[in-house]
């Protein structure tokens, strides 16, 4: 298996991989427009979105999406990792270390000292793996508001 940085090939496996990991997390998804809104965030625009991707034998089985962001309280940058997801079959080999462990590489480039994300309360799965790397949590309510 290799992780590496997106490509704009990966487009359209990688809303396959959003819907599925939408399923995983109870979540509505529609893929209208995806493919060429993520080529657009990722490869076309300032590229503040970065993402990689876990590969074998040509097909996505992961991947991780990440940006920059600016915290207020503590007037700083922060890396926001907004998604992690691995296919069932890869998990628990070690391969969300190694995606971890680049996005902190990315955020210790870009002089971020913070990277900070969210998962649901009911992936106890996933509690349990960012616990393990030594992340802590911090309880809050995400809310959303359509415009």
């Amino acid at each position: 298996m290799t992780i590496r940085f997106a490509k704009e090939e990966d487009s359209k496996q990688i809303v396959l991989l959003c819907k599925a990991h939408a399923i995983h997390e109870r979540a509505t998804f529609a893929p209208n427009k995806k493919a060429m809104l993520l080529t657009q965030y990722l490869f076309r625009s300032e590229n503040t979105l970065k993402c990689v991707v876990v590969e074998q034998n040509n097909e996505l089985l992961g991947y991780a999406t990440f940006m920059k962001q600016f915290s207020t309280w503590d007037a700083d940058f922060y890396i926001y990792l907004d998604c992690l997801y691995l296919k069932e079959e890869i998990r628990g080999k070690g391969i969300g270390v190694k995606i971890m462990t680049l996005v902190k590489e990315f955020a210790t480039s870009e002089n971020c000292t913070m990277i900070q994300w969210q998962t649901p309360v009911f992936n106890t799965n996933a509690i349990n793996f960012y616990k393990k790397t030594g992340a802590k949590s911090k309880t809050k309510e995400r809310f959303f508001w359509k415009v």
